[in-house]
Order: C-alpha cells, then structure tokens, then sequence
C-alpha cells in the first residue's frame, strides 16, 4: 500500500499507526533514506491493499475512520490532496485495509503464468519480498528467485526441477503466502511466532525450476509451437505430456550437475526423452546452469529441493554429507512424518552436487505418495506435511 509523507511522518510512526514491525515497514523502502523523509514523498507499507470509497451524506472522515476501525491519520496518508472541510457527496477516496487472508489458491493446475501472476500480488502487498531472475528457461521464460528476510544463514527451496511435479510448486507458493501473512499480521503458524526467522535467516525461493515443462504437462504442445513435432517424437508419438519430467530439450535436469553425472549417464538412456536422460555433458541446460550459479553466488547453509513422490526424504550422498545433517532430517520427518532415507542409488542431483561441493546439508524432499503427477485431491494433506518441514527449515 502507497502512502504519502506528511509533516511528523517517520517509518516508526508508520509501524505504530499499521501494526507492523519496524524492520518490515524498512524492508519495503530499501532504497529510501528515513532520515530524509519528505512531505509528499511516497513510501510502501506491507500487508495491506486500499479500496475505493464514494463520500455519501452525512459522512466524515471521524465516522469513515470509525466504521472501519481506522485511525483518521491513515486516511490522510493514503490520500494526500484529501481536505476534510470540503468532501463532496460522490467523492471517491482510498480506505486501507489489512490483508488477512492469502492470495494463492494452489490447488489448481499451476503453470507459470498462474505462478507469475501470483508472485506480482505478492510482492505488491508484501514489498519486503524481493524478486530477482536468476536466468531464463530454453523458451525464454524468466526463472524466478523469491528472497524472504534478513539473517546471515542462507537457506534456499525449490520446486519442479521435474516438470510432471509441478504441484511442488504449487506447495512452495502457498507456503510464501502464509509466511507472509505472519510476518505482516503478527500470527503463529502451528504455535511458532515467525518473525524471530525473517530476523535470522534470508530464504531463498525458486518456485519453479522447470516452466517450460511444467506448462508442457499442464497445456500440451501448442498446436504452432515450432518444437511440438520432437517433443511428441521424444514422447513416443503422444500428445499426452502427464509422464514428461524433463526440459523442452528432454533433458532432466536433475541429471545434469557434475556429482557422479558420468555414472548416471552410463545407465541411463543415451537420447532425449520425457525422462532420465541428462544430456551429453553436466550442466549443458540454462535451468540447471542459472540455478548452479545461483547456489555458488548465495553460500546457503542448507538447500531443500522439492520433488514428488514418496514420502521419504533423502538427506546423505557419498558420506560427504555433515553429521547436522542427519539432526535435521529427524526434525523434518518427526514434524511431517516422512521416513528419512540416507542414500539412493543416484548421482547428478542437485542436492548431491550441494553436499559434494559444500559439504552442507542438502535434502530432496519426496513429497506426496502415489503415482506422478500427483492429484489435486491430495493437495491439503501434501501441504500440511510439507508445511513443517518448510518451517523446521528455517527454525532448525
């Protein structure tokens, strides 16, 4: 929400006026000095939206003010040509209201398109939330990165590497959602206050590693598309995407980072394909490339990647892993009731390649049981089991 400067305005009066921590209110204006503050200047406070009002007989600003549990002051600040000796029957002003509910409806079929356009809202009422584009898919769609908070322990999550898993997404996204309202309107989530974790931590989000497949299983090969043709080759001849893990390249990329790659790609399949197939060299695909880059540039403590199905998570590779890490998956499976699974016979993951070059604690969590991709119907039981283990990330 949009506020305007006035005369005795500082970023704590606003905290104190909003009900909302000072930190957030700073956080939502990282490029505006306090100290400077001027009359008219425009400063965003989070967790709220305005909605339009039409003067009617009778009213005044005490009684606007009043009827919605308003300081008068809030009104004022929000419309700053307002003069409350001369409103006009018919005259529209903006009212503020808090945001105490959330915009993401994650069950539904997630694309990218749903996926940005939830982002968009977010940040618009949550302006503490940054967004960068840690690079662009085969297909030229941006990737984004969604960045929570302010600590010194970097923790990252992400979700869809493999595209017939894209309600990890979906499940990513609705839980930024329900941190956000926490942060902003000072509830717990499961008894836990969150505002301790933006304080001590810098989450680092990208929600859906793989759009280009992600939308190839969602809404099919578009009938113009130039790559239809392969994609249905790759596909053994079917227009029916449901089964498809890999890139628009049929690539998988989470066969693509170099820990033990040359191992899975000797038992693997040697061409393109919905799956399993990790190309002719590591990190050849721009998404596994921009998340590569991404994870040497942050120096995140721990990773946890996102992925369907099981109910298991996997938390070991090549007994490189530290001895935190078996302590962490413990938590994460006593709050969600997953099984912990130290080693698969696996390599070229990207939790592996974390554990390999880092020696930090990395996961893949198998969300979900059943047979990919997972049904809608079980969104709200997948959620609930991943939420504890999204928290148990940031608190542990």
């Amino acid at each position: 929400m949009d506020v305007y400067v006035r005369p005795g305005t500082s970023f704590w009066y606003l905290s104190q006026l909003f009900s909302i921590p000072l930190r957030l209110i700073i956080d939502s204006n990282r490029d505006i000095d306090s100290e400077y503050l001027s009359v008219g200047q425009r400063l965003k406070v989070p967790g709220y939206v305005t909605v339009s009002y039409d003067i009617k007989h009778g009213d005044s600003l005490w009684l606007i003010a009043q009827r919605n549990n308003l300081p008068v002051e809030s009104l004022y600040l929000i419309n700053p040509t307002l003069n409350s000796n001369v409103l006009q029957v018919g005259q529209s002003i903006r009212i503020p209201r808090r945001v105490t509910s959330p915009f993401v409806n994650g069950k539904q079929n997630y694309d990218y398109n749903q996926m940005m356009n939830d982002i968009w809202k977010l940040i618009a009422v949550y302006p503490f939330m940054r967004m960068t584009n840690i690079g662009t898919s085969v297909l030229g769609k941006n990737i984004p990165e969604l960045v929570i908070g302010n600590g010194s322990k970097g923790i990252h999550y992400n979700a869809s590497f493999h595209a017939n898993e894209w309600i990890t997404t979906a499940v990513l996204m609705t839980f930024l959602n329900d941190y956000l309202l926490s942060l902003t309107n000072q509830n717990s989530i499961r008894g836990l206050s969150t505002f301790p974790y933006y304080l001590q931590a810098m989450l680092s989000v990208v929600p859906m590693v793989n759009p280009d497949g992600v939308d190839l299983v969602i809404n099919g090969a578009e009938e113009d598309a130039p790559w239809r043709d392969q994609v249905i080759e790759w596909n053994n001849g079917k227009a029916d995407f449901s089964n498809w893990k890999a890139n628009i390249n049929g690539i998988d990329l989470n066969d693509q980072f170099p820990a033990n790659w040359d191992v899975e790609r000797a038992r693997n399949p040697k061409t393109p394909g919905p799956r399993d197939y990790g190309d002719e060299a590591p990190l050849t695909q721009p998404e596994a490339i921009a998340l590569d880059e991404l994870t040497r540039r942050r120096d995140y403590a721990r990773v946890l990647a996102f992925h369907t199905q099981g109910e298991v998570i996997y938390w070991g590779y090549q007994n490189m892993e530290p001895p935190e890490s078996e302590t962490l998956v413990n938590e994460f499976c006593k709050v969600s009731g997953y099984e912990p699974v130290k080693t698969l016979e696996s390599y070229a993951g990207y939790k592996d390649c974390f554990i390999q070059d880092w020696r930090r604690p990395g996961f893949t969590v198998e969300l979900g049981s059943g047979q990919n991709p997972l049904p809608l119907a079980q969104f709200e039981e997948i959620y609930e089991k991943a939420l504890g283990v999204c928290l148990a990330g940031l608190y542990m």
